[in-house]
């Protein structure tokens, strides 16, 4: 993929905000099977050894995972991990009877089968947005980032996080949150350098060579006065190629994506950073605090004010 695509998986990132990680391994053994119930943010799971059936709410077909393959799930929903295809298995509150960042499971006595296991808290409000496109599960093969950098980088993460598990040096909780990050950074990577038929959204815009092009050019100068003619130029496509190119991969007109981003952005920079309505105003292209505060809260629905309160609420609740 060219290198435009790995600024913007930046900018999602600094929005999704991943953070509160926790890391654990489960070494299982026999006829094993153990239920995860719906869960906040987002996971992602590693194989090591053997293999297992992955049963998701709401899908009717179990997903076989073989060594080396990794999954995500963005949306929360409960999950049946087993060596057999079970729907049923032990409550993992009891498999992890006393969840803690950097320990290891073990159930029907552990040896044929390792996993890790992250689980990272999103931002609230960008993760409602961003995530909503991606599939309810996100399988990463093992066979197909083979000679891929992701690939590679993704079999050092979850090897160097079970290294970790097994051996408790000085600082590995911190090692294995670090390692954590960076593995979900580089699935993401891998999701998008195999590109998915069908799919819509950040992501489908991120895999279009086209696109990309135009999404660098935006996300580079929020406060520019850009139009779907100068977008389309950026892409390398007529105005309205770029136009339908874009409503059918992404799910919405170029100008609506530039809004939702810039608003965004702004509720970061007025949230997280600290900034003034007049300062966020500006640094998205709004000369006028009164036209910014009526787009904010016509895509976000609350206006600035309000959805600082909520995330400052939210925050307080969460912890």
């Amino acid at each position: 993929m060219a290198d435009l695509a790995p600024d913007l998986l930046s900018d999602v990132l600094d929005l999704l905000q991943p953070h509160d990680c926790v890391a654990a391994g489960l070494d299982a053994g026999g006829n094993w099977s153990i239920r995860y119930a719906p869960h906040a943010g987002m996971k992602c799971i590693g194989i090591l050894k053997g293999g297992c059936w992955l049963v998701l709410d709401g899908l009717r077909e179990p997903i076989w995972l073989g060594e080396g393959d990794c999954f995500m799930l963005p949306h929360g929903k409960a999950f049946v991990l087993s060596a057999r295809g079970a729907r049923l298995g032990d409550a993992a509150e009891t498999v992890h009877s006393a969840p803690a960042h950097g320990d290891t499971a073990v159930l029907g006595g552990g040896g044929d089968f390792f996993m890790i296991g992250a689980r990272f808290l999103l931002s609230g409000l960008a993760s409602e947005m961003l995530l909503a496109t991606l599939s309810d599960v996100i399988v990463i093969r093992s066979r197909n980032n083979d000679h891929s950098a992701s690939g590679e980088v993704v079999r050092w993460a979850i090897t160097r996080i079970a290294t970790e598990l097994h051996h408790r040096r000085p600082g590995s909780a911190s090692s294995i949150e670090h390692l954590s990050h960076v593995l979900l950074i580089e699935l993401m990577r891998s999701h998008l350098d195999e590109g998915h038929e069908g799919e819509i959204g950040w992501t489908a815009a991120l895999s279009d060579p086209f696109l990309r092009r135009a999404l660098a050019a935006m996300h580079r100068d929020l406060s520019s006065p850009w139009t779907v003619a100068t977008l389309a130029k950026r892409a390398g496509l007529s105005r309205t190629a770029f136009a339908v190119r874009f409503a059918r991969l992404v799910g919405q007109s170029p100008m609506s994506y530039m809004t939702l981003w810039r608003m965004l952005w702004a509720a970061k920079r007025l949230d997280r950073d600290g900034a003034t309505v007049a300062e966020a105003a500006a640094e998205v292209g709004y000369s006028s605090e009164s036209a910014f505060i009526a787009a904010f809260k016509r895509t976000l629905g609350k206006t600035p004010r309000r959805f600082v309160a909520r995330t400052v609420n939210s925050t307080s609740s969460q912890k």
